[in-house]
């Protein structure tokens, strides 16, 4: 196993550790209001119509 090949499998675990660190805080429990506020406020009626 030369360098190329490893570094490419570093490279592709650590993408994958990335997208599921990323996966775990955005589907967070605790972060489920704040990830739902902007859809609530696009529904919301404007003021003056």
């Amino acid at each position: 196993m030369n360098f190329a090949v490893l570094a490419y499998i570093l490279f592709t675990i650590s993408l994958v550790v990335v997208l599921v660190f990323i996966i775990i805080y955005y589907y967070n429990p605790r972060r489920k209001k704040e990830v739902e506020a902007p859809k609530h406020r696009m529904l919301d009626d404007d003021e003056g119509r």
